[in-house]
């Protein structure tokens, strides 16, 4: 599934690309994630996560464009006392106030419309696929994060020749517990980077 899923958007790039008629560019990028995961289970507050990864930035005219990308996305989180209550069966000693470390390769598929040539406003959805399961946080080793996250995201760009400086806010659209349905988990984001066009 994996392997489709960014076969698939490898394909759709390379064609919209081709088909582009303003231009083409490449880039990579980087910067802090300030992350949370909304829900009884974990503890409030951001914490800090990062992000890595490269960008493609394809024209249709001066004004709109999309703004294609695959993100290595760090989040963290830490355990609640309340992941106990719920879910007693299943808590160790450990498990309190444990940090949660959830890594995603992440593929943003952006929206960009150009706010004349230095600032751009981005919007549109997010894949994310989880890359480690995190299976410590159970006693009996029970996968507790759904494989896949599905957000929405919008934010700012300001253009500097080849570099990009950005803020974005992502916030998950999809219950990523896959234990049950005692607590709904959603993610929040906040990211801030820069990136360097090729």
């Amino acid at each position: 599934m994996k392997k489709i899923l960014l076969a698939s958007f490898a394909i759709i790039a390379m064609s919209v690309a081709v088909n582009a008629q303003g231009g083409f560019r490449l880039g990579i990028k980087g910067g802090l994630n300030l992350n949370q995961i909304e829900g009884v289970s974990f503890n409030n507050g951001f914490n800090f996560g990062y992000h890595l990864g490269g960008f493609a930035e394809i024209d249709f005219t001066k004004k709109f464009g999309i703004q294609p990308e695959v993100l290595w996305n760090q989040s963290n989180t830490q355990v609640s006392a309340e992941f106990a209550t719920l879910y007693p069966s299943i808590t160790n000693p450990n498990t309190l106030n444990q940090e949660v470390v959830l890594n995603y390769l992440s593929i943003p598929l952006l929206l960009r419309y150009n706010l004349g040539s230095m600032f751009s406003i981005v919007a549109g959805p997010q894949f994310g696929i989880l890359m480690n399961k995190n299976q410590n946080l159970l006693q009996n080793g029970q996968k507790a994060f759904s494989e896949g996250d599905f957000s929405a995201v919008a934010g700012l760009q300001v253009n500097l020749k080849a570099l990009r400086l950005y803020g974005r806010y992502n916030i998950g659209m999809k219950n990523i517990n896959q234990i049950d349905q005692k607590d709904k988990w959603t993610s929040q984001q906040i990211q801030l980077g820069v990136g360097l066009r090729l």
